[in-house]
C-alpha cells in the first residue's frame, strides 16, 4: 500500500503541531511528552521523505540527527585527507593576526608550535 505524499505531509505538519504544544506545556527538561513528540516528528518525516521520493523522485534538504551527536564520517575523512596533503601548512602569522586572505580560502587552524 502506497501512502499519498499529501497525507504524509499532513501527518508531518500534525507532528510539528503536537511538538509545539508539548514544548509549550513542558514540565521540566526531560519531559517525556516533548521527547515523544520529537520522535514523532522524526518518524513522520522519514515517511514523508520516502513517499515523496517514491512518488516524484524528490527529496528535502533536511536530515534527521540522532540524540547522540554523531560525527559525520565523510567530514572526518575530508579533514584527514586535507591534513595528509603534502602542501598543507599552517600560516601562523595570518591566523593569529586575523589577516584577511585575499585568495578566499578559509583561515588555517593554529598548531601547538604557534601558541
Amino acid at each position: 500500500m502506497t501512502v499519498d505524499p499529501r497525507v504524509a505531509l499532513q501527518s508531518l505538519v500534525a507532528a510539528f503541531e503536537e511538538h509545539l504544544a508539548a514544548a509549550a506545556a513542558r514540565r521540566g527538561e526531560k519531559d517525556p511528552a516533548v521527547e515523544d513528540a520529537y520522535l514523532a516528528i522524526a518518524d513522520a518525516f522519514e515517511v514523508y521523505e520516502e513517499v515523496l521520493y517514491d512518488a516524484y523522485g524528490e527529496v528535502t534538504p533536511l536530515e534527521i540527527y540522532d540524540d547522540e551527536e554523531e560525527i559525520d564520517e565523510d567530514l572526518l575523512d575530508e579533514d584527514e585527507e586535507l591534513l595528509r596533503r603534502p602542501d598543507f601548512r599552517v600560516d601562523s602569522d595570518s591566523y593569529e593576526s586575523g589577516a584577511d586572505d585575499t585568495e578566499g580560502s578559509q583561515p588555517r587552524p593554529q598548531t601547538r608550535s604557534d601558541r
